[in-house]
Formats: structure tokens, C-alpha cells, sequence
């Protein structure tokens, strides 16, 4: 049997997490480097891994601020984003991810926050599994963006 363990991330676990984003989503490493220690320093906000067996294999956070929000403004009104969620190439479609974005709601609701928001073009059916509504749909630099909304 797995053993799954969360924690929340700490400065020794920033530059493997800067790793997995630059390598999935282009993401500079300084940048997230950067965001990690921020997200840190804001106890409204949060990033967790996920260990099987001792190896990291998944990571996601909550946020303030996302990238959707420098191209739509308009969505600065929502805060809390459920965002970077990501799970390593060889452990996926395990239903990790989901095991994940459980875990960070429950930290999030415990945390006293009551609505977390996402956006999506890859994972809308796992979401919507997870209790996750539309809010909106946009196309976006070609790609077709789903907004949603989760009630803690």
C-alpha cells in the first residue's frame, strides 16, 4: 500500500518545484522562486506537496494573484485561486491530482477562507468531479479557458 503524505512546501523544496513548472509551463525559475517565498510569507496563502512512498510527485497551491488576472482584469474581484496544480509525468492519471485539490481545500477551509476560484483548459472534468462550477468561458490566446468557482 502508498503511502500519502502533504506538507506545505519550504525553501528546501522551492527549486524542484521551479524545476516542474519551468519544464510544464515555461515558467522562469527565478519567478517562481520568487512567488514560493511570497506565498510563504502570507498565511492566507499556500503551496503543498505531495509525497507517495517519500518521493514528491504532485504540487498546487492557493494564491492571490495568477497569471489569468494580468490578461483579464476583471477577475481581480476573485481572490483565492486554487492554481499550479501539477502532478509528475510518470505518476499521472492516478487520480493524484484530485487526491491533491482535496487536500488543499480542506487546508483552505480550515484557514477560514469560504469560496476558492481556478482556471482551467486541461482539467474541467476533474474539477467538475471535485464539485467545481463554470463561472465563465473565454478563449485566451488560443486557448479556451474555463473559470470556476468552488464553496468551501
Amino acid at each position: 500500500m502508498q503511502n500519502i503524505s502533504f506538507e506545505i512546501v519550504t525553501e528546501k523544496e522551492f527549486p524542484l518545484i521551479a524545476d516542474w513548472y519551468l519544464n510544464e509551463w515555461k515558467i522562469p525559475f527565478d519567478k517562481t522562486i520568487q512567488n514560493l517565498k511570497q506565498v510563504n510569507d502570507d498565511p492566507f496563502q499556500l503551496q503543498v506537496l505531495m509525497r507517495i512512498d517519500g518521493r514528491p510527485v504532485s504540487c498546487g497551491g492557493v494564491y492571490h494573484h495568477v497569471g489569468l488576472l494580468d490578461r483579464e482584469p476583471r477577475f481581480r474581484i476573485y481572490k483565492n485561486w486554487l492554481a499550479l496544480v501539477y502532478t509528475i509525468p510518470s505518476e499521472r492519471k492516478k487520480g493524484y491530482g484530485a487526491i491533491l485539490c482535496e487536500n488543499i481545500q480542506e487546508r483552505s477551509k480550515k484557514m477560514g477562507l469560504e469560496r476558492l476560484y481556478l482556471f482551467t483548459d486541461t482539467a474541467e472534468k476533474l474539477y467538475k468531479r471535485l464539485g467545481w462550477s463554470e463561472l465563465e468561458r473565454l478563449s485566451l490566446v488560443g486557448r479556451n479557458i474555463v473559470v470556476m468557482e468552488r464553496d468551501l
